[in-house]
């Protein structure tokens, strides 16, 4: 039956569609791309559904949807600020690479993970970012489980972390 043949493919998509609305309602950072993954993995547990297998050229739409999301962001004020912010941005990027390289490359040997999995997975890149690269080298879904991970506590615990870290401090100017 050809319902039969696309079921997994809607409950997939139902899931995710459904989890990444509920996230809205939440003050999670990137909440509907978290409750979407959340979802679409919870679908893709279910015993005895087959795997789904995306029609060609569904994923490079996708790849190109977010690069014109991301790239919209970038304006002609933000690329001003790059004049101030360009020392800052390249050490920030080459110690997160240094970071990533090293912790992925560690989490490798020590947790016994492929290496591949551990440089992406402790890549500074974002969740959709690397999952997709992660994708192209046929480890997506680990890469996206821990960006996801990372994402989750990081939007957690940052947060309080810079509370605590900045308790005392004068907030920015015209905020009393």
């Amino acid at each position: 039956m050809d319902t039969v043949k696309h079921l997994p493919g809607v409950l997939t998509i139902l899931s995710g569609l459904g989890l990444g609305l509920l996230a809205l309602g939440t003050r999670i950072p990137a909440a509907p791309l978290v409750g979407a993954l959340l979802g679409s993995t919870l679908a893709s547990l279910i015993p005895n559904l087959s795997t789904i297998h995306w029609p060609t050229g569904t994923r490079t739409i996708l790849e190109i949807a977010v690069g014109i999301v991301i790239g919209s962001g970038l304006t002609a004020t933000t690329l001003q600020e790059m004049r101030h912010l360009w020392r800052p941005a390249l050490l920030i990027t080459v110690a997160l690479l240094a970071a990533g390289i090293v912790i992925g490359w560690w989490s490798s040997r020590l947790l016994g993970i492929k290496l591949t999995e551990g440089l992406l997975g402790a890549a500074p890149g974002g969740l959709t970012g690397m999952s997709l690269t992660g994708e192209e080298l046929g480890v997506g879904a680990t890469v996206a489980v821990l960006h996801t991970v990372r994402l989750v506590a990081v939007l957690v615990v940052m947060p309080l972390l810079v509370r605590l870290l900045t308790m005392g401090q004068a907030g920015p100017p015209g905020d009393s």
